[in-house]
């Protein structure tokens, strides 16, 4: 899907550039946006065959003329790594941008460390390489203008999702984190729990176990620093948790019940 009509030509930089942030540069290259980027492992020679500027010297990569600056790092590394960066270098304000899977840590870790000048978008693009190999369409892509005062550049880097045909949330970052406790969350802890039963595929499965198997496969090929990172980052996550083992514990002591009350039914029938 081309944006050329949609969306003006950015000069994006992605900081941190593993598999997600080759995912997305794949489709912003696609879109006709120009790429540069940098990371700590080196991706000189993948960037050469995509047609990015890769620098190894972050402060080289600063001073290149860049709109936006993409943060993709780990949830567990973002203080690290925006540490690190010579923010003295920047040559323009800049929108910067980040992708993680919590926001209000982000939000706060921005805010405090960015130039004033400095406008901050965070997002949530919810959706991977694995769930969205076929296109970002109706994949849902969430959004916090934090800090905007230059619309046009923030409104052509949001269009790039909104093209692709992505259904847009506009929140607030603590909207998301409170909904990411009882959705993202739960499901990573699920299908981790469900690796940890080591549960396997039988030759009597119904739909529902199949559903089950396919969960805990897709959450297990995600990294334990990911997981780790919805909980350590998200202040509502540990909630969710205790009502998970609650529920569990409830539906234990209900089954429990019956099964006592069945075998004392069982017993005054024998006698």
């Amino acid at each position: 899907m081309s944006t050329s009509s949609s969306s003006q030509s950015l000069k994006i930089g992605i900081v941190g550039f593993g598999n997600f942030g080759q995912f997305l540069a794949k489709t912003m290259i696609k879109q006709g946006h120009t790429l540069t980027a940098t990371s700590r492992s080196d991706y000189s020679e993948l960037c050469l065959q995509m047609g990015i500027h890769f620098f190894r010297d972050v402060s080289a990569f600063l001073t290149a003329d860049i709109d936006v600056i993409v943060l993709c790092t780990s949830i567990l590394s973002l203080s690290e790594v925006v540490g690190s960066i010579p923010l003295t270098s920047l040559k323009r304000p800049t929108l910067f941008v980040d992708v993680l899977s919590v926001k209000e840590h982000p939000r706060e870790l921005l805010l405090r460390e960015l130039p004033e000048d400095s406008d901050i978008l965070c997002t949530h693009p919810m959706f991977g390489p694995q769930t969205a190999k076929n296109g970002w369409t109706d994949h849902t892509f969430m959004y916090d203008k934090v800090r905007i005062r230059d619309e046009a550049t923030c409104s052509n880097f949001i269009q790039i999702f909104a093209t692709e045909g992505c259904k847009m949330v506009q929140m607030s970052c603590e909207e998301h984190d409170r909904a990411a406790a009882k959705s993202q969350f739960i499901t990573h802890t699920i299908g981790r729990t469900l690796g940890e039963m080591d549960i396997q595929s039988t030759p009597i499965d119904t739909k529902g176990f199949e559903t089950l198997v396919k969960l805990k496969e897709t959450m297990m090929r995600n990294s334990f620093d990911l997981y780790s990172g919805l909980f350590v980052y998200n202040r509502f996550a540990r909630q969710e948790l205790e009502n998970l083992e609650h529920a569990l514990h409830k539906v234990k002591e209900t089954l429990m019940i019956q099964r006592t009350n069945g075998e004392q039914g069982h017993k005054r029938t024998e006698s």
